[in-house]
């Protein structure tokens, strides 16, 4: 008998500790480990939302602003081999101005899909016919923007800025010379003299 009194309060004292359990844990932490699981995958989707934008921690370029608006006329298309631009008019009919401007600022971009778009954009429009006379004229803009990406740090940005200038080069010809000597530093006269055609009548 005294072992079933025994075992009769210890029975009686789980359902007590089970309670106090119970009315303890809605104060405890046991929910909260619940709940601090799931903030933690919205804290890794916020910053993805951010990303495109705030990554730079400064205020979009030109060319990212106003190609989220979509002021560039031309969008990438995905390949299963390679990528190509598909434009939304034909690029014989796009204004120079601003356009081949706004897309050698693109060439200082670090993020897809500005790269391709400023890259592709800017070697296609210089393909067109009557590029010559369009793009003369905005050589004193087109310069000082050119130089940027050449004096940039990302090698991949001073990669695509003198594939530019070389395009650049074979399309306006000998009107660069006069500009090209602003472009030149003593880190990149080596690069650019094996590259750009107008770069000896500089010299002599």
């Amino acid at each position: 008998r005294n072992v079933l009194k025994m075992s009769s309060g210890i029975q009686i004292k789980p359902k007590t500790a089970v309670q106090k359990s119970k009315t303890s844990s809605p104060l405890s932490c046991s929910p909260e480990p619940a709940i601090k699981p799931q903030p933690k995958p919205s804290d890794k989707l916020n910053p993805k939302t951010i990303d495109p934008f705030g990554a730079y921690s400064r205020p979009p370029s030109a060319f990212a602003a106003i190609y989220a608006k979509g002021g560039i006329p031309c969008r990438l298309v995905h390949g299963s081999v390679k990528h190509k631009l598909q434009w939304e008019c034909l690029p014989e009919t796009v204004p120079f101005d601003p356009l081949l401007v706004t897309l050698a600022e693109g060439l200082r971009e670090t993020k897809h899909p500005y790269t391709f778009v400023s890259k592709e954009g800017f070697k296609e429009l210089l393909m067109v016919e009557g590029a010559t006379e369009k793009a003369i004229p905005l050589l004193p803009r087109l310069v000082p923007v050119l130089k940027a990406a050449l004096a940039h740090s990302d090698d991949e940005v001073f990669g695509r800025g003198l594939d530019a200038l070389v395009q650049l080069s074979a399309v306006v010809g000998p009107s660069l010379n006069d500009h090209l000597k602003h472009l030149l530093t003593n880190a990149t006269v080596a690069i650019i003299k094996s590259k750009i055609p107008t770069y000896c009548s500089i010299s002599s």
